[in-house]
């Protein structure tokens, strides 16, 4: 994750999202660089428009159905259904420490 952090760090400055660049950042941060995961990085960012991208990806939300306009619980319930992926989650909010990491390690 630091490593595209950096690269989104450089863009963010106006400098050039190359291997030296990113490579800099991450020294300048502490990290133990890996010239293979940089060089990854760099190649798979080259020729992509990181300001489209990060729009893209802010705005790629899902938003939830409207309730009908006619007062029916059809479509409340329907978007209840399609909300409902995994709510057992939040009912058992007193879990360990070990789940919630996990739960958090997959946002990123």
């Amino acid at each position: 994750m630091e490593y595209v952090h950096s690269a989104l760090l450089l863009h963010a400055a106006g400098q050039d999202v190359n291997e030296e660049n990113v490579s800099d950042v991450l020294e300048a941060a502490g990290v133990e660089v890996d010239s293979a995961q940089v060089k990854s990085l760099v190649a798979a960012l080259d020729g992509v428009d990181m300001e489209e991208a990060m729009n893209t990806a802010v705005a790629g939300g899902a938003a939830a159905p409207a309730p009908a306009a006619d007062g029916s619980d059809e479509s409340a319930d329907d978007a209840e259904d399609a909300s409902d992926d995994g709510g057992d989650e939040a009912e058992d909010a007193g879990g360990d420490a070990d789940e919630d990491e996990e739960g958090l390690g997959g946002l990123f």
